[in-house]
């Protein structure tokens, strides 16, 4: 299934964020959605989000271009054409993760970012490798059941409208027991002008405050833990969907404000409209066909670092355990079977203590692209200031006009504060652009504390009020070690 890219959203707009749950509940339509990813407006949408690092963006479009071109290959040749996966090798606070989550969001897939350090190989304490593909069905399941309820979204407001327009005008027991067909009649047609009435008020938002008695489906959250050998996730999936299934179905009345009736009735009905047996074989297909798996700190799991750190635990045998995923295998997943065959595997790692040749060759082989990219200058850091479409100067300027407080920001204060992060990444652990939001609050500290204080005011920062409050965390090597 290629809807992502003939029918499906296309390029996000939005903010990153760490739970990768998000990534689903971002992956709908933005203004910019286009059905054919070009290479160069992927890189120029990345360009709006991270600075620098051209060659990783150009890696990255050219194999997201490539599974648009693979879908419209004659069908036999489809299959044999897998994604050339990629290794980001470079520092921390570059960009890696930053570039993989907005290619899903630009491409509207299901992605997963998990770190290598994670997995140890079966029969270790550890997390199954295969629960990586589970997680990535369980995001491609959020996306297609949110592209579904949109798909109902009318059908489920007519049905939510009706259930509300019912507990406004409930029926009296003189509707029911009439037995004259007359004063049925003239009863009948004076409750549907009083209904058609109140359908105006209601969809005028004349009732929003109004209290009103609905009746919803009772919910009622299983809370289990099943512990169980290596490979057990998908019999524990089962089992919970069992218990959750075995619990009885009951209504529940609630007393609210139309608003929330609304949107109450609304989820309810678009419950009851979705097929999730359907749902549950597109999300299967779309994680199969579209699906990124990103695996951050690779270079912890290379045998080069076990042999600095004492004996190999399991380093080696997370990469033979990661190898069949990544070669092409089949996970059995609570909504079906999945072929990891032509997902997209994202690898990087810092790799200071160790280099890609210590992985395995057969690991190797299967991530054929490599990218390097480069530590962030000065220069670099002041253009991530400003230049990103959420940059830290603009959600800082945002949080502080909050407060009724006008933040300006001098061009001479924004380079100093660039400078500065250049020059503690230089003396302490080089972190890259994570150091801007240390040395940015701490700009700010004293006007984040006492913003209530200066409504209406205008405060400006300039190139000797950055230099007043970091000094301290400049000038001592000590302190800009201790300070992250």
């Amino acid at each position: 299934m290629d809807s992502f890219l003939q029918n499906g959203p296309g390029l996000q707009n939005g903010l990153g964020s760490e739970e990768t749950r998000e990534a689903a509940e971002t992956s709908v339509a933005g203004e910019d959605s286009f059905s054919e990813p070009v290479p160069a407006q992927i890189v120029a949408e990345l360009d709006r989000y991270i600075i620098s690092q051209g060659d990783a963006k150009r890696a990255v479009a050219i194999a997201l271009r490539n599974r648009w071109r693979r879908m419209r290959v004659p069908e036999g040749m489809r299959e044999e054409i897998t994604p050339k996966n990629i290794i980001m090798i470079g520092p921390t606070g570059v960009g890696k993760t930053e570039i993989s989550r907005r290619l899903a969001k630009l491409a509207g897939a299901p992605f997963v970012k998990v770190e290598a350090s994670k997995f140890t190989e079966v029969g270790y304490v550890g997390r199954d490798v295969e629960s990586i593909i589970r997680d990535l069905v369980e995001i491609s399941f959020s996306i297609e059941k949110k592209e579904a309820a949109q798909r109902v979204q009318a059908e489920s407001e007519k049905m939510a409208e009706e259930s509300l327009l019912d507990s406004l005008l409930p029926k009296t027991p003189h509707d029911v027991h009439e037995s004259s067909e007359e004063h049925s009649s003239e009863s009948g047609d004076e409750t549907s002008s009083t209904r058609e009435k109140l359908r105006a008020m209601l969809r005028e938002g004349r009732l929003e405050e109004r209290m009103v008695d609905i009746e919803t489906q009772k919910t009622v959250s299983t809370h289990l833990e099943i512990l169980g050998p290596p490979g057990f996730g998908e019999v524990e999936g089962q089992l919970k969907d069992m218990f959750s299934n075995m619990m009885p179905k009951s209504k529940e009345q609630r007393t609210v404000r139309v608003r929330e009736a609304r949107e109450l009735l609304i989820a309810e009905a678009q419950e009851g409209l979705i097929d999730h047996d359907e749902t549950g074989r597109l999300a299967v297909s779309r994680a199969e066909q579209s699906g990124i798996v990103f695996i951050d700190e690779i270079d912890k799991i290379c045998a080069g670092v076990a042999s600095q750190k004492g004996p190999d635990v399991s380093r080696e045998g997370v990469q033979r355990d990661l190898l069949p995923l990544v070669e092409g295998s089949t996970v059995s997943t609570k909504y079906g079977s999945l072929k990891t065959d032509h997902i997209l595997f994202i690898a990087s790692g810092a790799f200071h203590q160790s280099r890609p040749s210590d992985l395995m060759p057969e690991f190797q082989g299967r991530f054929p692209i490599r990218v390097e990219l480069q530590s962030l200058s000065a220069e670099h850091f002041q253009r991530i200031l400003t230049e990103p479409r959420t940059a830290l100067v603009k959600q800082y300027v945002a949080l502080m006009k909050t407060e009724g407080v006008t933040l300006v920001f001098e061009d001479d204060a924004i380079a100093e504060i660039a400078s500065m992060t250049a020059e503690v990444n230089t003396i302490s652990d080089n972190i890259g652009a994570r150091r801007l939001h240390t040395l940015l609050e701490k700009v700010l500290e004293d006007l984040s504390f006492n913003a209530n204080e200066l409504n209406g005011q205008t405060v400006t920062i300039t190139k000797q009020y950055v230099r007043e409050h970091l000094a301290d965390l400049v000038g001592d090597a000590d302190l800009a070690r201790f300070i992250l």
